[in-house]
């Protein structure tokens, strides 16, 4: 197995634009790759364009008559159909859309293929992560879905056994969805609580089909969440599970919208947590996967200030070349900030929060706690079905 790991890029992704007022900025995308380059991650990797999707590649997940949609509102976002979700205020049609949809799940599952075959250890798309889609339709910014795309491919590649890890402010509902009766596929999501945030699911009673319970994990976060609960909540869940499911590939979804500074939800989460929780991922594939990682972007809105450093460290820690917290941003990216959005670029790799810390589960929990009470309903709703001690 190759240790050098890939970078999965085409500028066309950026073309993935539902206009100019909506939050999705690819502004993001553009910037993050920019940052990667200005640090060197670039020569640390092999940077590979994949293919498309193919439409036999999307059928792994998506129905026939909803890739048609697409297809349609791509070629006449005029004439979208509302009823899967296309031409809405969160999904609006555009010139294109399929085929930069398609190129865009084309690089996870791209990823997928190099980490199984053993071409990479590690892969990263960070344009990908696009978990709300659903097999008959989009949703939630999302159109196809890439992750689940990824997942299903491995399977189809004979991998037995997928765990994948969602820490987005939004539940991963789309990759739930996906392999809700598939025992061969373990889905944790990290997320804020759907009382207060879209899409409205990820509850902790909600653990699988009776084909595959207990393989559909949800920790719902109380709003508000900032670094020490969120960290303990994740230490306090997803290291045990992995450890009892034993995945033969671990893919993980870093949306970048945990932050404090999100405009779309209200977790308080730091840049410097963020990059703690990728650190955590990449040792947890190393430990229990065999080092096999494909690691995937996801949401974030505050498209300067936070997007590209947190996945620029992403990319950093997948090279194995972490970048620093405190280390100095080069001003040449800063002036192409300025250049592209006439906002003033951050200056260091760091919010400032680093070293991060947090309670670990084993001192004991408080009941009385919201944060504990939200990790105790996990699980208490999960590790019996697991065999595991709640």
């Amino acid at each position: 197995m190759s240790g050098r790991a890939q970078l999965m890029w085409d500028e066309a992704v950026t073309g993935y634009d539902f206009g100019r007022d909506h939050p999705m900025d690819p502004v993001r995308l553009a910037l993050t790759r920019r940052l990667v380059d200005a640090f060197g991650l670039d020569k640390d990797m092999d940077v590979v364009a994949a293919q498309p999707a193919g439409e036999s590649t999307l059928r792994l997940v998506h129905r026939q008559d909803y890739i048609e949609a697409v297809k349609a509102a791509s070629a006449d976002p005029g004439a979208a159909d509302q009823s899967y979700g296309l031409g809405t205020m969160d999904d609006p049609a555009f010139v294109g859309m399929h085929e930069v949809s398609a190129l865009i799940a084309g690089q996870s599952v791209g990823a997928a293929e190099a980490v199984w075959r053993g071409e990479a250890l590690h892969a990263v798309n960070f344009a990908g992560g696009l978990h709300h889609a659903m097999p008959g339709g989009a949703s939630g910014f999302c159109i196809y879905n890439d992750a689940s795309l990824a997942i299903a491919r491995l399977l189809e590649l004979r991998a037995e056994r997928v765990a994948y890890i969602d820490v987005d402010v939004h539940h991963g509902d789309g990759v739930q969805a996906a392999f809700w009766e598939d025992p061969r596929v373990l889905t944790v999501s990290l997320h804020e609580h759907p009382r207060t945030l879209f899409p409205q699911t990820g509850w902790p009673e909600e653990t699988g089909a009776e084909s595959a319970e207990g393989t559909a994990v949800n920790v719902a976060l109380p709003a508000g969440t900032a670094d020490a609960g969120w960290l303990r909540a994740f230490h306090a869940v997803v290291p045990e599970l992995i450890a009892d499911f034993r995945p033969q590939v671990l893919v993980t979804q870093h949306g970048a919208d945990t932050h404090f500074e999100d405009p779309l939800a209200h977790l308080a989460v730091s840049l410097d947590a963020q990059r703690a929780v990728q650190v955590a991922c990449h040792e947890l594939a190393h430990e229990y996967a065999d080092g096999r990682w494909v690691a995937l972007g996801g949401g974030g809105y505050a498209v300067v200030e936070v997007v590209p450093r947190s996945w620029t460290h992403l990319v950093g820690i997948v090279a194995g070349r972490e970048i620093e917290p405190a280390a100095v941003i080069p001003e040449g990216w800063r002036q192409e900030v300025f250049a592209r959005t006439r906002q003033l670029g951050p200056v260091r790799m760091t919010d400032g929060r680093w070293p991060v810390s947090w309670a670990g589960w084993e001192a004991g929990y408080d009941p009385a706690d919201r944060l504990d009470q939200a990790v105790l309903a996990t699980r208490r709703a999960v590790f019996p079905l697991r065999g595991l001690l709640a």
